[in-house]
């Protein structure tokens, strides 16, 4: 059996990984992105305290690489007698670690706004929680979309990690086919090819989004025309 003939045969089901492997990153991008901007604000806006926390955390989900924290996590889960669940495992991962990059980006996007709007949102009578979220967060979230299309480029090919846990995404689909067929490198150009068209396509939608909410004559930054989609 020729390698083409093996791709073909083992694509429906590595096809079917790939609802797993979007799952997974969208539940942690959906996580980072919740959790990220209360830590951005906190970091901008917070006391000494607040910002101290803010950048530990940072700073240890920065630190320690993906593939430890997993096995880190899985340890805990089994050490409380808790269902150690491969796919909540990584999705709580992923996630806690796209929240310390997710809220690196919104915090640049917030300290790019003139400084300014604050002390007038104040001026006006509104508390700052209610300046913060009605004239600050809206354009730093907007500024954020480059970058937060970046985290999701990056966390697409972070997710191809899981599957030594067991998830049954692309790359765990494609490893035990790849063990039965002995046709490593036609099946793993196949899920490399997958993992671009899904980079591709998401990058190309996040570009449509940042046209629509673009202001004309308004820009700081780099936008996703110096990322290379166009």
């Amino acid at each position: 059996m020729d390698s083409l003939t093996v791709v073909l045969n083992a694509l429906p089901a590595i096809l079917a990984g790939s609802f797993v492997t979007i799952g997974n990153v969208t539940a942690s991008l959906a996580m980072g992105l919740v959790l990220g901007v209360p830590l951005a604000v906190g970091q901008v806006y917070g006391n000494q305290w607040v910002r101290r926390l803010v950048a530990l955390y940072v700073w240890f989900f920065r630190g320690v690489p993906i593939l430890v924290l997993l096995f880190l996590c899985y340890g805990l889960f089994i050490s409380l007698g808790l269902p150690a669940d491969p796919f909540l495992i990584c999705c709580l991962v992923l996630g806690c670690t796209s929240t310390a990059y997710q809220s690196q980006i919104f915090r640049g996007a917030i300290e790019s706004l003139p400084q300014g709007q604050l002390k007038a949102a104040r001026a006006l009578g509104m508390r700052d929680l209610t300046g913060i979220r009605c004239i600050i967060l809206p354009q730093a979230l907007r500024l954020s979309i480059p970058g937060w299309a970046n985290e999701f480029s990056i966390l697409l090919k972070d997710s191809a990690i899981c599957y030594v846990l067991g998830t049954q995404d692309i790359m765990a689909r494609t490893s035990f086919v790849a063990a039965r067929t002995h046709e490593h490198l036609a099946l793993y150009a196949a899920a490399g090819l997958i993992y671009f068209v899904l980079t591709l396509v998401v990058l190309k939608l996040l570009r449509r989004l940042e046209d629509k909410v673009h202001v004309p004559g308004y820009s700081t930054g780099m936008g996703m025309e110096g990322m290379g989609v166009g």
